[in-house]
């Protein structure tokens, strides 16, 4: 083959008539070649529904929430700013050049600069958000990370689109959810929490209304998981978290695992029920104080059955906390405000969202807000940041 290779390159230009086409190097083969290959991976990619629902197959067999050594930032279209955080932004996307059979579909392509994620100290978070959400792909109320792939300059996650933008803003809108709403989407989180927890050993650690977002079908889909750890049965100490949401146990640095996210929970049901969580002041502080007392005030038009699950929730004593006694998960799906929920049939989304969101088509951005361009001269990664950083950023 080297033979008949080096003969062709060598003595080609000889026999070739003019009409003949040109022959293609070794390289022009091997560029053709990945370009089939990336081809293919799109075009895979684009199919990644069909596969879904895989959660807990091996990751191997999984056909979303792999490291792709194919894609690159120029096969899609940056179409819309989704979100910007303090280093990464996120994008609603498309493809370019799709197959013409491949469907219309669009992704939201999260985008961390190598350079912001060192100098803001979030290597390790970034590692684990990548990992975890590897680990979890293809859950049904979990936004899915269907690829993950890294430049020089860049680290990405091809993400799922969810429409209908997040929870939060509906919430605002409509000061407060009534019982049937809030029961179903804190049962589809209840879900999320069993499966994060009991399954993956994973604590969540940043549950608040801004990080759900509302899918095609008035689904939720729970998106960032920059704070997400495998943390198993150890604890583990960074403070991390939104304050009205932290658990005393956070507070306290003395130590904390998967409980801290059911104490968020309690918090989060307060909140779709009141309309605000039942700590706050505008003083972080005075927020600590409160939580770390743990005396949670209800309103009167509050059901029994409410109060008495966000009550077994927000225990400041973990060893007392709902969802972290006996039981796990399945004591606080067992809780009478729970007693209407269908569970199989609320995993496999047979039951309707109470809010499905108006939708002009799969595009369609107006739940997101507007963002200002991305600024100019950014600090370049140089190569002495590459040999001393690139090592940790190789799951990408």
């Amino acid at each position: 083959m080297a033979a008949a290779v080096h003969k062709l390159l060598h003595h080609g230009h000889h026999s070739s008539s003019q009409n003949e086409p040109a022959p293609t190097s070794p390289h022009d083969r091997q560029n053709s070649a990945m370009d089939r290959a990336r081809d293919d991976e799109k075009h895979s990619l684009a199919h990644w529904e069909d596969h879904e629902g895989q959660t807990g197959a091996n990751a191997d067999d999984k056909r979303v929430g792999h490291s792709s050594p194919l894609l690159r930032q120029e096969d899609f279209e940056l179409v819309k700013t989704l979100g910007t955080g303090t280093f990464a932004r996120v994008w609603l996307v498309r493809f370019v050049d799709p197959r013409p059979d491949d469907p219309h579909k669009v992704y939201a392509l999260k985008i961390l600069r190598k350079v912001d994620v060192i100098r803001l100290k979030q290597v390790e978070h970034v590692r684990n958000e990548r990992n975890v959400l590897a680990a979890v792909a293809g859950h049904p109320f979990i936004t899915t990370m269907v690829s993950s792939f890294q430049d020089h300059d860049s680290l990405y996650m091809l993400l799922d689109y969810c429409p209908g933008g997040e929870v939060f803003s509906y919430l605002r809108r409509a000061r407060r959810f009534n019982e049937p709403t809030s029961q179903f989407y804190a049962a589809e989180i209840v879900l999320i929490l069993e499966f994060l927890h009991e399954r993956e050993g994973v604590a969540y650690r940043d549950l608040k209304p801004e990080n759900i977002l509302i899918d095609a079908e008035g689904h939720l889909k729970l998106v960032d998981f920059g704070f997400a750890k495998k943390v198993e049965n150890r604890e583990t100490y960074t403070l991390c978290g939104t304050p009205e949401y932290l658990a005393p146990e956070v507070i306290r640095n003395t130590g904390h695992g998967t409980a801290v996210d059911w104490w968020a929970f309690g918090i989060l049901v307060y909140e779709f029920l009141v309309g605000q969580p039942p700590f706050w002041d505008q003083n972080p502080m005075k927020i600590y104080e409160q939580i770390v007392e743990g005396r949670v005030r209800f309103p009167s038009a509050m059901s029994a059955e409410a109060r008495d699950l966000i009550s077994g929730l927000c225990t400041v004593d973990t060893s007392k906390r709902l969802g972290n006694i006996k039981g796990g998960a399945s004591a606080v799906k067992s809780h009478s405000w729970f007693q209407n929920i269908d569970w199989d049939a609320l995993y496999n989304r047979k039951i309707n969202g109470p809010i499905v969101p108006h939708l002009r088509g799969p595009a369609d951005t107006r739940n997101f807000d507007e963002y200002e361009p991305e600024p100019d001269n950014r600090e370049p990664y140089s190569n002495e940041m590459k040999d001393k950083w690139d090592e940790y950023f190789k799951d990408f």
